[in-house]
């Protein structure tokens, strides 16, 4: 549905001037811009005029469609002529003529918001224009359409030499227009050019504030990695000499004496933690922390936990339970790394929870082929404010227990470095008062088994462990876990190590000397005084004080490592000398 303004004879060349002043005036009636109104009568110009000089002649309708949401000021312009025998390379920009032909339509139709051409050789060519009526303008009715016909009544009789020079004044309006558009441009673009090197200047100055960062990190981390290192010998010496005044070697100590004492050993641990930590957590941001998978059960792995978190519990309000599920599967991963994965957030739950339980449990996805583990406990909680906080180094959350616990805040951040080296990640769930939910998320396998190199039974070296500690033996099956060339075999007191020596023909023998019935001197006398087993070479592992008087109640040469020294780099270099591999001092 179309209403119609007034229709106009293209027949002359005063009649394409009135066309165009025609134009532009209705598009002022209409609510258009000035800016608009100059683009409608331009293109109504152009197409007016090519009616009149390739056609000879013909009419200009203009209309309103008052039936969209949005009402549209409509053009139509036609004529008898000849038609266009190549309009689509001529709207396609590909038409090339001498006298201009095809600019008109190009030019039109990108001035207005729809275009459409029909166009018949020898029948004549119609043209339509659209702009679509501002909605900030009063929407047109017959009635407003009666008032603009009568308008444009009385401006038909205008002189047409006033038209030309409206239309003048509007090219030279359009004009400086451009000119100050241009001259913005000019100004904008020196900005640009401006803000452009400060940018470049800026990131150049960012890259270098970047690799200064990324050095002090570096330095950083080999920093810490030296001197966790150099800590450790005069912590080690700490605990040794402690232990050896605790153990009485010495003689007696007076009760404030040991309490003091006490007060030292209990200080260097916590400063052997943190300094353990430091260094961990330095080798995963250095990168230098390899992955060694293992196989193992969740079964076995909750067993060794629940042996060496016992000390923690405290409180008997609170209980540690461990749940896995009957169908996990044995798992493939670095097994180290996720026991002190679980070590560190259960003893943070442990820490802060007074009464309920905290309980450990395993589950398998197999879908997904992942394991999930949840530490849940009914302690103190979380503030949702600081649920991301507990993962920053050193951070701490103030509360009412805090003063009570100790930590140094690198127990979290360095269980989500690790969880995230095993291809896996750490969440948490927690309220104020409700207690929290640490889950970890690992691959069930992850990662490759090293293949133990291809030897004969007779290079397999077997190392008898005799010691009544049952953590001391998954200790040492733990450090030679991944040593290939090495099989442990386990003796829980000194008349069954005695057994196992005279017929398993162990290769070497670490030995307890404080052991119930049976002790390490008698076993040593034993295994000295049989040609079978006085061949095997011995090393003592002890938490006596290693000093001279030690020593002499020993047989000549013997080996002897302090438990406080076992490490996999001591115990490698103990076995490497006893077997005969790259003799070093005992």
């Amino acid at each position: 549905m179309t209403w119609a303004i007034v229709t106009l004879p293209i027949e002359t060349e005063g009649d394409v001037v009135t066309v165009r002043q025609r134009a532009r005036r209705i598009a002022e009636l209409l609510g258009f811009e000035r800016q608009d109104q100059t683009r409608i009568a331009t293109a109504v110009s152009e197409i007016a005029r090519n009616a009149f000089g390739y056609a000879k002649g013909g009419r200009a309708e203009f209309l309103v469609d008052p039936s969209g949401p949005q009402q549209l000021f409509r053009i139509r312009i036609s004529d008898k002529g000849d038609g266009i025998a190549d309009l689509q390379s001529i709207l396609d920009g590909r038409y090339r003529s001498q006298s201009g032909m095809g600019l008109g339509l190009v030019g039109a139709r990108r001035l207005m918001d729809h275009f459409k051409i029909d166009t018949v050789p020898g029948k004549g060519t119609v043209v339509e224009l659209e702009h679509r009526i501002p909605k900030r303008a009063a929407r047109i009715t017959q009635s407003k359409l009666s008032d603009l016909a009568a308008t444009l009544g009385k401006d038909a009789s205008s002189d047409p030499l006033e038209i030309l020079r409206d239309q003048n004044r509007e090219l030279l309006q359009s004009l400086d227009e451009i000119r100050r558009r241009d001259e913005e441009s000019r100004q904008l673009n020196q900005e640009l050019g401006d803000t452009n090197r400060g940018v470049v200047a800026l990131y150049a100055e960012l890259d270098e504030r970047a690799e200064q960062l990324r050095n002090a990190s570096e330095l950083k981390s080999r920093f810490l990695s030296h001197m966790s290192h150099e800590f450790r010998t005069p912590l080690n010496s700490i605990l040794a000499l402690s232990r050896l005044l605790l153990d009485r070697i010495d003689g007696d100590l007076a009760t404030e004496q040991e309490r003091q004492i006490g007060y030292i050993r209990r200080s260097a641990e916590g400063l052997l933690d943190l300094v353990n930590d430091l260094l961990d957590l330095s080798k995963v941001e250095a990168g230098k922390i390899d992955v060694k998978p293992t196989r193992f059960t969740v079964e076995n792995l909750f067993g060794a936990l629940r042996g060496a978190l016992r000390p923690l519990l405290t409180s008997p309000s609170v209980e540690l339970i461990f749940d896995a599920a009957d169908d996990m599967p044995e798992l493939q991963t670095d097994e180290a790394k996720l026991a002190q994965i679980l070590r560190n957030l259960i003893s943070n739950a442990l820490k802060f929870t007074e009464k309920g339980e905290v309980r450990v449990t395993a589950r398998y996805e197999a879908e997904m082929g992942r394991a999930i583990f949840r530490v849940r406990d009914t302690g103190i909680g979380i503030a949702p404010a600081d649920q991301e906080r507990i993962f920053a180094e050193f951070a701490q959350v103030d509360n009412r227990l805090q003063k009570k616990v100790k930590g140094t805040g690198l127990g979290l951040p360095l269980s989500r470095s690790l969880a995230e080296l095993i291809g896996g990640g750490i969440q948490v769930e927690s309220a104020l008062g409700q207690g929290s939910v640490f889950t970890l998320t690992i691959p069930a396998s992850f990662g490759e088994v090293a293949a133990a190199p291809v030897t004969s039974d007779e290079s397999r070296k077997r190392v008898l462990v005799i010691d009544d500690d049952e953590t001391f033996r998954y200790v040492m099956k733990q450090i030679l876990r991944n040593e290939p060339r090495y099989e442990v075999i386990e003796a829980a007191d000194g008349a069954d190590g005695l057994r196992q020596a005279r017929n398993g023909n162990p290769d070497v023998i670490v030995l307890d000397l404080q052991m119930p019935n049976v002790d390490g001197f008698t076993v040593l006398q034993e295994l000295n005084a049989d040609s079978r087993t006085s061949v095997i070479p011995i090393i003592v592992s002890t938490s006596l004080a290693v000093n001279a008087e030690l020593k002499a109640r020993l047989p000549a040469g013997t080996r002897v490592i302090s438990k406080n020294l076992i490490s996999r780099e001591n115990v490698s270099l103990f076995l490497r000398d006893a077997t005969g591999r790259h003799g070093v001092p005992s």
